[in-house]
């Protein structure tokens, strides 16, 4: 794999992302929210994501700005990099497919929200994170550069420690003893072993 390659792959992750969200986001618009946790701390925790996964590592791609963080390029970091941009987008797939109109970009619960305990999420209460995760990693494989390749993982870290309790918090109040059983035979962004 060449370096120009491997910044196409990252820009396919980016354009994969948009494509598999732009339905479901649509869809999702049309159901009425319940109760939401929106908010200014909800933005700039969105907002630090989107830097850090989509601003930051384009930038560098269309331009090579940071060019002081660049470091030597490894075609081998790149294929794994492939991978996991491949892994992250099926199972982001996956979370869209599964959860359908119960879906939202920021902490929301629908006039309709059901708990989602199948699919994907038999084994894992937040498999979008974890597709978040891999996307980070792949970032970080496939952009040899010290401030574009990790920015993902900085970005999505404040984003997903900021917010996976309150998440979690939403759904125990709002689905009780059914999320607190969901809760003790499920890992939260990798599957429970035991």
């Amino acid at each position: 794999m060449t370096p120009t390659l491997s910044k196409f792959v990252f820009v396919m992750l980016a354009i994969g992302w948009y494509l598999i969200r732009y339905e479901h986001a649509r869809r999702s618009r049309r159901e009425k929210i319940r109760r939401s946790d929106r908010g200014p701390r909800e933005t700039a925790l969105l907002l630090i994501s989107l830097t850090g996964l989509g601003i930051l590592p384009l930038v560098y791609v269309a331009t090579g700005i940071p060019h002081f963080a660049a470091y030597d390029f490894h075609p081998i970091q790149a294929w794994l990099g492939l991978f996991a941009a491949i892994a992250a987008l099926i199972i982001f797939h996956l979370t869209h497919r599964a959860l359908g109109r119960n879906w939202s970009i920021s902490l929301d619960v629908r006039e309709h929200h059901q708990l989602v305990t199948d699919g994907i999420y038999q084994r894992v209460r937040h498999p979008m994170y974890s597709a978040f995760w891999l996307w980070a990693i792949a970032q970080a494989l496939l952009l040899p550069n010290w401030v574009a390749g990790f920015s993902g993982l900085i970005g999505f870290g404040i984003l997903f420690f900021g917010r996976v309790a309150r998440e979690e918090r939403m759904m125990l109040e709002t689905f009780g003893d059914s999320y607190r059983v969901y809760m003790a035979r499920t890992g939260r962004i990798f599957p429970s072993i035991f």
